[in-house]
């Protein structure tokens, strides 16, 4: 999508994304080598009840699927951050994710008229419905200038 096809209260939605047991422990091996992220036998006593996937690996999920619904092909080139990222359950192998992407705000900057600012918030459901990823990004697109 390009930066003009973004609109206030736009909602995308991709996915499924299935989650493996291999993709969780490579992630979690590689990047979040906490014992709950990568030993079964010690996940199954811990808190959760059996392995979960690192909140980090379940926001590249996100990521991926929404550079292949909306940002893939767009003039999209950076992002300044997050104003807030939550987990509020966990994901697990097996799990099948859903992507719902909805537009908060839609500007060009007034100082930099080639720049486009695109805030929204990402949430990633699993198979039950459930929220597992909640977040509020901010993307910055490279427009052309304003003649």
């Amino acid at each position: 999508m390009k930066f003009a096809d973004f609109h206030l209260g736009q909602v995308i939605e991709a996915g499924p994304y299935e989650l493996s047991e291999a993709e969780l422990l490579q992630f979690a091996r590689a990047y979040d080598p906490q014992w709950f992220h990568t030993d079964a036998a010690a996940a199954d006593g811990g808190p959760f009840g059996g392995l979960i996937a690192s909140g980090w690996h379940t926001c590249a999920i996100a990521m991926r699927l929404v550079v292949e619904a909306a940002l893939a092909g767009s003039e999209s080139f950076a992002s300044p951050g997050l104003q807030y990222v939550k987990w509020p359950q966990p994901v697990r192998a097996g799990d099948v994710l859903r992507l719902r992407a909805e537009v908060v705000s839609v500007r060009v900057s007034e100082r930099r008229p080639s720049l486009g600012i695109l805030d929204w918030q990402w949430q990633l459901f699993n198979q039950r419905k459930l929220c597992v990823l909640d977040l509020q990004a901010t993307s910055l697109f490279q427009l052309r200038e304003a003649r």
